[in-house]
Order: C-alpha cells, then sequence, then structure tokens
C-alpha cells in the first residue's frame, strides 16, 4: 500500500475529533453525541470510562492530573482544547495496535499546527504510522498512549521535515529515547517539543493550479 494512502487512512481520528470539537453543543446533540463539560464529577467520568480499555483510562487520568478535567466528555472519547505545547487532545475509548518501537496500544492523539512540506509526507509515513499528516488543516499530530511519547514522535518528525534527520536516523533515535524514558533517565525529545509550534498560519485551501 502506498505511504501517502496510509497516511490518509490515519486521518480519519483526526477528522472526526476535529469534527466534534468544531461542533455546537446541539448540533453534537443531534449526531448523537451527548456532550457533557468538563463540570462533570470524577466519579461521573470514572463511570463513562467503565468499559474503556486500561491504556485510555490510565491516558484520560493523566491528562487530567496535569491538565484539569477535559473540555468535553462523552462515551467514545475525552477531549482538551489547548494544554501546554499542544493545540488539542483527544483520548479515544479504543486502542489501535501499534508495534513501532515495540509493541504497544495507540489511544491518545495530540496536535500542533504545522505546515509539512509536501515531499516530506512519504518521509513521515515511513518513520512512524501514527504520525498524522493534515495539509488542509495545517495541523501534524502523534498518537499514541504516553504523551512522552508524543513529543518524541513529533519533535522526531519535525527534524525529518526540516531535514536534519533521516528516516532511519528518526527511527533509530526514537527507540533510544524510549528506553531512557522508561529507564526513568533524562530524554530530553520526551519531555516536550524542542522546537516552538506555529499559532495558526499552517491551512493550505490547495487551490487548483490558474
Amino acid at each position: 500500500m502506498p505511504a501517502t494512502f496510509r497516511m490518509r487512512r490515519l486521518m480519519m481520528p483526526a477528522v472526526l475529533a476535529g469534527i466534534v470539537l468544531s461542533a455546537p453543543s446541539s448540533g453534537a446533540q443531534e449526531m448523537g453525541m451527548k456532550m457533557k463539560t468538563g463540570g462533570m464529577s470524577m466519579a461521573q467520568m470514572e463511570k463513562m470510562m467503565r468499559s474503556w480499555p486500561k491504556a485510555s483510562k490510565e491516558a484520560t487520568m493523566y491528562m487530567t492530573k496535569k491538565y484539569g478535567k477535559p473540555m468535553h466528555m462523552n462515551e467514545h472519547m475525552a477531549m482538551w482544547g489547548k494544554t501546554g505545547q499542544w493545540k488539542r487532545t483527544v483520548v479515544y475509548n479504543y486502542e489501535v495496535n501499534h508495534q513501532f518501537p515495540g509493541p504497544h496500544t495507540d489511544v491518545m492523539q495530540q496536535w500542533i499546527d504545522y505546515r509539512t512540506p509536501l515531499d516530506k509526507y512519504d518521509d513521515l509515513a515511513m518513520y512512524d504510522g501514527s504520525i498524522v499528516v493534515e495539509r488542509t488543516n495545517g495541523e501534524i499530530s502523534a498518537r499514541c498512549d504516553k504523551e512522552g511519547a508524543n513529543f518524541l514522535a513529533v519533535n522526531l518528525a519535525y527534524e525529518i521535515a526540516t531535514g536534519k534527520r533521516s528516516v532511519d536516523d528518526a527511527r533509530k533515535m526514537y527507540g533510544a529515547q524510549v528506553m531512557l524514558m522508561k529507564a526513568g533517565r533524562p530524554a530530553p525529545y520526551t519531555e516536550r517539543l524542542i522546537f516552538t509550534p506555529p499559532m495558526g498560519g499552517t491551512v493550505d485551501a490547495d487551490r487548483p493550479p490558474n
């Protein structure tokens, strides 16, 4: 399967999240979302997550402890707006099997504004299947089980996009940083974004040629 096609398939959760985040509450109810606000109690949150996978529960509780309760939550996902360096975050109530750099499941997707050079799309798809590039929205996101892994994924994606690293080098660096993170040793790429993401101005309307 071509890398570009794989990337389009990965965009679907991001598109869904964008629809939910941008829809007014009445529209969300019409869609059957029954959106809840961040004012719900911890007991209500725990009840809503009762059937969620362990990784999804852990990611939601981590985000809540670090950034506060989600902006919206329903039986399918928990969503935050801007938190720290992230434009938005979604934790899903289902897992996606991911074997790089080792077996785990992807449950949490986090976005920033970024205009990716068009000639780097295939490189990013080869680097990490859980990196999602959205050209029209002007965004890039990573999907993993931990925020540190998403910081790492986006940091290395940035270095590929700017020509600082090759795909092979980035994959090796990813594995090395994950090992350091798991050992509780300093792993700078997992601690924060190493660059300052833009605040808007990254959309690409994809206009046809004149």
